[in-house]
């Protein structure tokens, strides 16, 4: 009886000490994620990428900036692809409005951008060029309607050396101007969970 008793209380503390364990590593995975404050970042002209990152804040719980031109686009979609493409090819950087949000309170940055020519849209090289991302966590995304051409190249290089790319997703349209997406959704639902 005595050896009973005994081998009831060793599995009674054996319980308590895995529930302790269990308590011990959710407050932990708790703290990982208010510790990891997550901004997601974009410029949207069709919809397309502002869908994306809407997306992505609901999924990983991210604060969220739309990046805006002090000057908007107007015109047709020909006269702001004409536009578009003068900026892009003279390396224009558009003066864009305050975010809202202070970068350094984060440390994992999500950007957003549409193709434009082939690089990202010239508002997003603008934000890169004001913003410190050193020693930030930051993903990468691009919306395109055809050929992706060189936007994450492009977006590496303007994030830095001291920023840590930890994940990158083109993610295509249909050619057609309209907000079909090719690109599966499960398969951004799976490169979100992936990084998040």
């Amino acid at each position: 009886m005595h050896n009973g008793l005994l081998k009831i209380m060793c599995l009674a503390a054996a319980g308590v000490i895995a529930a302790a364990g269990t308590v011990f590593a959710e407050e932990s995975k708790m703290a990982k994620a208010d510790s990891e404050k997550t901004l997601v970042v974009y410029f949207s002209h069709s919809g397309n990428t502002k869908w994306i990152a809407d997306k992505i804040a609901a999924a990983v719980n991210a604060d969220i900036a739309r990046i805006e031109t002090v000057t908007p686009y107007t015109g047709s979609q020909d006269d702001v692809s004409r536009q578009g493409k003068a900026e892009v090819d003279r390396g224009y950087k558009p003066e864009i409005k305050p975010l809202g949000v202070n970068i350094a309170d984060y440390n994992r940055i999500v950007i957003g951008t549409p193709t434009w020519w082939y690089t990202m849209a010239p508002a997003v090289a603008t934000f890169f060029s004001t913003a410190d991302l050193s020693g930030k966590d930051v993903v990468l995304y691009m919306t395109n309607a055809g050929w992706p051409g060189h936007v994450i190249k492009d977006m590496r290089a303007a994030a830095g050396e001291g920023a840590n790319v930890v994940a990158s997703k083109e993610i295509l349209f249909a050619s057609d101007g309209g907000s079909r997406m090719v690109t599966p959704e499960s398969e951004i639902d799976a490169w979100i969970a992936s990084w998040k």
